[in-house]
């Protein structure tokens, strides 16, 4: 019975073999009617078929001559379509749900045949027996071999896929720039995923910093794109280009929607938006479009796109695509974060700066702001120039400690509080012991929020007509001195940050010849990654001894000196004021010795006269003589001797009268029988400002007058 069966198997196989391939069509038609989802791509379709005929094929051979099915192997076809569906993303289940599939279909073709070529049931009984066993032998075996070469692809894929997360992870948001991170993700797409990646954000995200809500056709600007085809115009907008998405539109859905969308594309229906201009050229056969969002804010769109690649986009590649966009949305949203608090800082800082330079009869000065290049954001270096009495100026340059919207608003707090002390002519050292009070305070206010604040200043008083230069310094770095022979950074007692409090600030004065070069900067000028102190201070020094007596102005030096020292992107934030000192005539500044007499009056008002009369003011006399007759006469009556008077003509006229008594005056309306207490008031109706000035040995009352 055993031989019957096997030659009667044999028989049928033989008959069977040249009609091998109208029984594959039969079982691929049964097969797509069965799963339809499976054959929709044309290039498996074709495969497939040719893979049922070799399998049939294959099966009727064993059974003709007798081989063993438990050693079968699969035939090429089968391989190849198994990877085919494992690069389709055609899930494990289905493949073997088709070998299921066609080895049942298999099976009742080959026993209908069988009942039609013998009566013999009982033989018809034992050959579908052993059809059913080889059957399944033959599906075993073979597929194990096609699941090895189905996992093989996916784990590949897998890898793929997880080198490509992991490349995107290292590449997108290594800068805090909104346009490149949105290149880095373009470019991280192509790379053997898409064929065409596009990057477009809402004009709000842009231009206003902070992202709108979509409306229902929002305006969007293409910020990136890359083709796997460089050169070709295969997207219809242009990077940097506005454009509008229709309301009824997948991408403005998208938006509206917030839901990503995988869509597939025939050749004879690609939709506006993604349709190349002019005559077709590429076939997009799937597209994906996923929502740029982060931290509940929607910044814009992607398009990834295939048009070379056979196989379309898949639920995989539609997540894929999705943790890769929603890492880069965040990195896009920290650039725009980063970009609108630094345009922020950075507007505050500048305006909070002088805005144009200063102009002074005691110095010809020009200045630099320069941010930092990097992450870190803007600082509080800020610098001033400060007209003072008697035609004297104040330099001041600092350095808050710290970043962004806070260190620049501090800046401003600290300008401002140098400016109010030095319209009360505090001297240097006394003026830094109320910042650092100011600072003091400020810390105790803001201990809650922000911790505490420090800062550095230089403050020097440049006085032409004696050219001297008073100097303090909060722990800031010393000036560097540049006059027509040499370049040196002169000894100064550098005391502590402001904001320790409790400790001392000194003064130091030096003479300094006219013409001479004083740089004020913050460390940001001199601390780089490229030199140490020393050699970026060597070369400031031999900058400055070069320029000195040339004829550059003070501009020309600060561009050389920023040009020589700082790198391309400078680490830190840097202020720069460079200062060519200048001498006054001394035919323009005339002194007088007074005793403590009240007759020396007549005499002081006799000397103001003949003073204006030599400088040409004779229309100031009579103004210019009463307030010196009311200041001397206070400095007589009230204060200490000596007495000095000095008459200083530059843009202004200056009359100042100095005493040895610290107690300044104070101006009162007098009552009506009151002897006293219009002086003040005179000289302050008739000059345009005064003051007090205290020095170490007394106080200076001044009065300044128009020229006219």
């Amino acid at each position: 019975m055993e031989k019957d069966v096997s030659a009667f198997l044999s028989r049928l196989a033989h008959e069977l073999r040249p009609h091998s391939d109208q029984w594959a069509g039969l079982l691929m038609e049964r097969m797509r009617g069965e799963l339809p989802e499976l054959w929709q791509h044309e290039d498996l379709t074709q495969l497939a078929l040719r893979e049922t005929a070799d399998h049939v094929t294959a099966f009727l051979d064993a059974l003709e001559h007798g081989r063993d099915l438990t050693e079968a192997q699969a035939p090429p076809t089968a391989l190849e379509l198994a990877r085919g569906f494992a690069e389709g993303g055609v899930p494990l289940s289905a493949l073997l749900r088709t070998y299921r599939l066609g080895h049942v279909s298999l099976l009742q073709l080959l026993q209908e045949e069988a009942t039609r070529l013998t009566d013999d049931q009982q033989l018809t009984h034992a050959a579908t027996l052993r059809l059913i066993a080889a059957g399944f032998a033959y599906v075993d075996r073979s597929s194990e071999q096609v699941v090895a070469a189905y996992q093989e692809v996916r784990d590949r894929r897998v890898q793929r896929r997880l080198m490509l997360t992991n490349e995107a992870s290292r590449r997108i948001g290594t800068t805090l720039d909104t346009t490149r991170t949105a290149q880095e993700l373009a470019e991280v797409g192509v790379d053997d995923f898409a064929d065409l990646v596009t990057v477009d954000l809402l004009d709000s995200v842009l231009h206003d910093g902070e992202p709108q809500p979509p409306t229902d056709a929002p305006v969007l600007r293409r910020v990136a794109q890359r083709s796997v085809l460089d050169g070709c115009p295969d997207s219809p907008v242009g990077t940097g280009r506005s454009h509008v998405h229709p309301a009824e539109s997948a991408p403005a859905e998208v938006l509206a929607t917030g839901r990503p969308l995988l869509l597939r594309v025939t050749a004879s229906d690609v939709p506006t938006w993604l349709a190349p201009p002019g005559p077709p050229v590429f076939g997009f056969h799937s597209v994906l479009l996923l929502p740029l969002y982060a931290r509940g804010t929607t910044l814009g769109l992607a398009q990834f796109a295939r048009h070379r690649r056979t196989t379309p986009f898949d639920d995989e590649d539609l997540l894929l695509a999705q943790e890769i966009t929603t890492r880069a949305a965040v990195n896009i949203d920290n650039a725009r974060r980063y970009t609108h608090e630094r345009t922020t800082a950075l507007t505050l800082q500048r305006s909070l700066l002088p805005q144009r330079p200063v102009g002074h009869s005691a110095v010809d000065t020009a200045a630099r702001y320069l941010p930092s290049g990097s992450r870190a954001g803007v600082g509080g270096d800020w610098y001033d120039v400060i007209p003072l009495s008697g035609a004297r100026v104040a330099l001041v340059v600092g350095d808050i400690v710290g970043r962004g919207l806070h260190a620049a608003a501090t800046m401003g707090r600290l300008r401002t509080a140098v400016r109010a002390f030095a319209d009360i002519d505090l001297i240097p050292d006394e003026l830094l012991t109320h910042l650092d009070d100011v600072v003091i305070r400020l810390q105790r206010e803001e201990a809650r929020e922000d911790g505490e604040i420090s800062a550095t200043c230089l403050y020097a008083v440049y006085d032409p007509a004696t050219r001297l230069c008073s100097l303090a310094s909060a722990g800031h770095v010393p000036p560097a001195v540049a006059t027509p022979s040499a370049a040196a950074f002169p000894a100064l007692p550098i005391g502590p940050p402001l904001g320790l409090g409790g400790l001392p600030f000194e003064t130091a004065q030096w003479e300094l010849p006219e013409g001479s070069l004083l740089a004020l900067y913050t460390d940001g000028l001199v601390q780089s990654r490229t030199h140490d102190l020393d050699t970026s201070l060597t070369l400031l020094g031999d900058t400055l001894a070069q320029t000195s007596g040339s004829s550059m102005s003070p501009d020309e030096v600060c561009d050389r000196l920023l040009a020589t020292l700082l790198p391309a992107r400078p680490a830190d934030d840097v202020a720069l004021l460079v200062a060519r000192t200048r001498a006054l005539d001394p035919g323009h500044v005339a002194t007088l010795d007074l005793p403590s007499d009240p007759a020396a009056v007549s005499g002081a008002r006799r000397f103001t006269a003949e003073t204006l009369g030599a400088w040409g003011l004779d229309e100031l006399s009579f103004s210019t003589e009463l307030m010196v007759s009311e200041l001397v006469t206070n400095a007589i009556r009230y204060g200490k001797p000596p007495v000095h008077l000095r008459l200083v003509l530059e843009s202004t006229l200056t009359c100042e009268v100095f005493d040895a008594n610290s107690t300044a005056p104070h101006m009162r309306r007098a009552r009506t029988f009151d002897e006293g207490g219009r002086g003040l008031l005179l000289v302050a109706q008739l000059a345009e400002r005064w003051g007090t000035r205290h020095t170490r040995e007394g106080k200076v009352i001044w009065a300044e007058q128009a020229l006219p």
